[in-house]
């Protein structure tokens, strides 16, 4: 899967194959997803063991990257539908950039889109992108 290299103002740049994004550290697009139902808690997913990086860490309810193309808003719908198997309306609330070296030799480097949504309904993790999933209140 291709993804969209940007600049520091988020303007793409051209694109590049995922891994190669990520072993070369370069800027590009992603997106977070929080969720949170009608009692305040927010869902949380374990990822699956098998992931790139980062397999097992409890994380907010989806992170990917759009496709060259593809809003950062449909992508976000997409991936939510993909990993937990439903759809909820999305609002883009802010966006910053980030740096994380991991120790299997990965780089992330993205300007990330941070998105939030309600969601009460049931949840159908996909195994291969989530191992375990819950709601909790933000303070715990």
């Amino acid at each position: 899967m291709d993804v969209i290299l940007v600049n520091e103002q988020d303007q793409p740049v051209g694109t590049m194959e995922k891994m190669e994004v990520h072993q070369k550290a370069l800027l590009h697009r992603a997106f977070s997803v929080f969720l949170f139902n009608d009692r305040g808690e927010m869902l949380l997913h374990k990822r699956a063991d098998s992931k790139y990086h980062s397999g097992g860490l409890w994380t907010n309810a989806c992170c990917s990257h759009p496709q060259p193309g593809e809003s950062t808003e449909k992508a976000a719908t997409r991936r939510l539908r993909e990993e937990l198997g439903f759809e909820t309306k999305l609002s883009g609330i802010f966006s910053f950039t980030y740096r994380a070296v991991f120790e299997n030799g990965l780089t992330e480097h993205e300007f990330d889109h941070v998105l939030i949504g309600t969601y009460n309904g049931q949840v159908f993790p996909n195994a291969d992108e989530v191992k375990d999933y819950c709601f909790m209140k933000p303070e715990k």
